[in-house]
């Protein structure tokens, strides 16, 4: 592949290695942009190299991708950049270096476990069941229809309806040979539908082989649908499948699923693409015999093997607390086997594994390839999508968690460095921009400054869940509601019923305590009173949004609502002397639209802009006293308090300012406001839109009747 130490040669020839050039000279123009912006310089990181390290594992102790690494090592004249080859501390310390990185050659402190190298002819291996991953849009049917296949009642055990965390299960399928003895399973896992788990559907995606996507015959091409979607692109190694959901029903329009697909850039066989297609119905059972066997020929094809003696590997699809067993995790194998006694780890958490069961509940003695099993033995409760390795030794396990623990709290201390220098930067740009108005960014408060008015209202929310996958999805989805005025603050979360620890936490951080698909009893409910800690618990996602939403919009200041009635324009100003009083300054006016009521408020403003809000004094017609003057009528006017008039000024007459709530569960309601009275700052992102009903013009003013709908 490579000829010297200073150039290289590509297998794919002249225009290959063309473009592996350009895009090395890509990546370089990208660094010296980034620096040319003025960007402050990054913390350097610090990694601990071994003695020799493989490509593969130097991409992963480094956190980049494997490509830019190649690309880096190019760059350095390093010739040889195969995943697999075996780089010496000095090789792989030059490259970290000019990558930013700060290495130090450090046996103790850089061991870690990784997966096993991959060999290169997997010919000789034994095959595994293919896992098949079945994702799409909320409620298109995907879980009733893993239901009909494994002959169990899920989809009525949902909250909602809809699956809230990922299910894994085996389905055995006839051979294709018939005079072959030996089943055939598939390896299923169900992915949540809802927007808020787009996360583990993506983690879902990593470990499959086969996708399929399921879509409603009478719905269409949804949001998920298109995500699942990018999913398959983005992801190597991955074969499509889409199943044609609820074909049985009187909607159904199969002809406009497919065009719709074909929109999406998915290309079914019937309209002359590569991505197979079948019409089944998860109620009735119709054509799942064909999905299954499109299914077994895709991996038939594939020819997918894996190896058995050897230490496991996989990954954690979720974990969650139960009584009784403790911390227990479902865990997919996909490489060796895994008995009870073996050590694992997965992140920082370790398991001496205790029992393995199957997705049938029955006790196991080994998980192959291809096989979910529900490990018990953890010590702590591991994150869902974490890679699950074996060890051999409790050494190793303990070695391993120690330096893995040092990383992260290393990589906090440079993410709160980071944070430190660019607020630093902000500043001095602003001294730059404007000396004058410059304060370091670290001044105290003057007095009389309000800390209040420019900090965002926050609702801090302690997050509670059943499994870690779904606790993670609640998190990530509560974090984006929010605006510049008031957000989310999410203090901590965890797996498990709401324990009175979790008050006393709730307490101190003063936060709400947020449970989802978990129970309180009657002991931390009553801890939870007495402490003031409110507790909110659900189980399904989108009515957990909808009342953390109102809950959030409660800390929005109230929106002051004016009806403009009447408008009039300052002509002349005139001094009038009243007994026993100063000379009197009154406002010779002509009402130009509306009705000037004695009573009402009065705005005045000048430029477009209010200058003073008051009540009317006086308001005379020629040299009598008035309550009320209409369109196109003259007066003088005096303003209570407010003697600074000018011609020009518009005088803005409205009924008595009402304040409301700035909530948007007001789905029904209707207000009048004028178009100057509406909130300078951004609307509010948590699915608030204005819908314009009606407009009435007359002059100057304009008035809008606003219906507040929520999304």
């Amino acid at each position: 592949m490579k000829t010297s130490r200073g150039g290289f040669k590509l297998k794919g020839g002249k225009e290959e290695e063309e473009a592996f050039l350009e895009e090395l000279r890509e990546e370089e123009r990208l660094e010296k942009s980034k620096k040319r912006r003025g960007r402050s310089e990054r913390v350097r990181t610090e990694v601990f190299i071994p003695n020799t390290i493989s490509v593969d594992r130097l991409a992963v102790v480094l956190g980049v991708r494997m490509r830019r690494l190649q690309l880096m090592m190019v760059k350095n004249g390093l010739v040889h950049n195969e995943p697999n080859h075996i780089l010496s501390s000095e090789d792989a310390s030059m490259v970290a270096e000019d990558m930013g990185f700060d290495a130090k050659v450090d046996v103790e402190k850089s061991f870690d476990l990784y997966p096993a190298p991959i060999p290169a002819d997997m010919s000789s291996f034994p095959l595994r069941p293919p896992i098949v991953t079945i994702m799409g849009h909320v409620d298109h049917g995907k879980t009733t229809l893993l239901d009909t296949l494994r002959k169990a009642s899920v989809a009525k055990g949902e909250a909602g309806g809809i699956t809230q965390h990922i299910g894994a299960f085996s389905v055995s399928v006839p051979p294709s040979d018939p005079n072959s003895d030996q089943p055939r399973t598939i390896c299923f896992l169900d992915t949540p539908g809802h927007a808020a788990f787009t996360a583990m559907r993506a983690r879902g995606a990593q470990v499959t082989d086969i996708i399929i996507l399921v879509v409603a015959a009478d719905d269409g091409v949804m949001p998920q649908s298109r995500e699942v979607i990018k999913l398959v692109e983005e992801t190597p190694n991955v074969q499509l499948v889409v199943a044609i959901n609820k074909v049985d029903k009187h909607q159904a329009n199969v002809e406009k699923i497919k065009s719709g697909l074909a929109t999406a850039g998915v290309i079914l066989e019937d309209l002359g693409g590569e991505v197979p297609s079948v019409e089944v119905s998860g109620l009735t059972g119709l054509g799942l015999d064909t999905l299954m066997e499109t299914v077994s020929t895709l991996a038939e094809v594939a020819e997918l093997r894996a190896e058995v003696d050897m230490p496991a590997e996989g990954f954690v699809l979720e974990s969650q607390i139960e009584k009784g067993r403790g911390i227990v995790a479902t865990c997919l194998i996909v490489r060796g086997t895994l008995k009870p006694g073996a050590l694992l780890i997965a992140g920082t958490s370790t398991c001496k594994v205790r029992t393995l069961m199957d997705d049938k509940g029955k006790t196991v003695k080994s998980a192959l390839p291809g096989f979910p099993v529900v490990v018990t033995g953890w010590k702590e409760v591991p994150s869902a999508g974490d890679a699950m390795l074996q060890a051999s030794s409790e050494s190793e396990v303990v070695n391993a968690v120690r330096n893995r623990q040092r990383q992260i709290e290393f990589k906090k201390q440079i993410d709160s460095l980071e944070e430190f220098n660019e607020k630093r930067r902000l500043a001095a740009e602003a001294h730059l921009e404007d000396p004058k108005e410059w304060k370091p960014w670290n001044a105290p408060k003057e007095e009389g400054e309000d800390e209040d008015d420019e900090k965002t209202k926050e609702l801090r929310l302690f997050v509670k869940g059943d499994v870690s996958g779904s606790v993670e999805a609640v998190v990530q989805t509560l974090k984006t509601i929010g605006n510049e005025e008031a957000k989310v603050v999410i203090v901590g979360s965890g797996v498990g019923d709401v324990s009175k620890s979790d008050v006393d936490f709730a307490e101190a951080a003063g936060a709400t305590i947020i449970g989802f698909s978990v129970k309180a009893d009657r002991q931390v409910v009553g801890a939870a009173a007495g402490s003031k800690v409110p507790i909110l618990l659900e189980k399904v996602i989108y009515r957990l949004v909808e009342q953390v939403i109102s809950r959030t919009e409660d800390l929005l200041p109230p929106i002051i609502e004016f009806q403009v009635v009447g408008e009039a324009t300052v002509q002349a100003i005139f001094e009038i002397s009243v007994p026993g009083k100063k000379n009197l300054k009154v406002a010779g006016c002509r009402v130009f639209n509306g009705t000037v009521d004695k009573k009402d408020s009065v705005r005045v403003m000048r430029n477009e802009e209010e200058i003073y809000m008051g009540t009317i004094d006086t308001l005379k017609r020629v040299k009598a006293d008035v309550t009320e003057v209409g369109k196109g009528t003259e007066c003088g006017m005096n303003i209570h308090g407010f003697t600074d008039l000018a011609e020009g000024d518009i005088l803005q007459v409205s009924s008595p300012p009402n304040s409301r709530s700035r909530s948007t569960r007001r789905s029904s309601s209707s207000f009048v406001r004028s178009f100057t009275d509406f909130p300078s700052s951004p609307t509010s992102r948590f699915f608030l839109r204005f819908f314009i009903l009606d407009c009435q013009t007359s002059g100057d003013q304009t008035e809008a009747v606003i219906r507040c709908c929520s999304e």
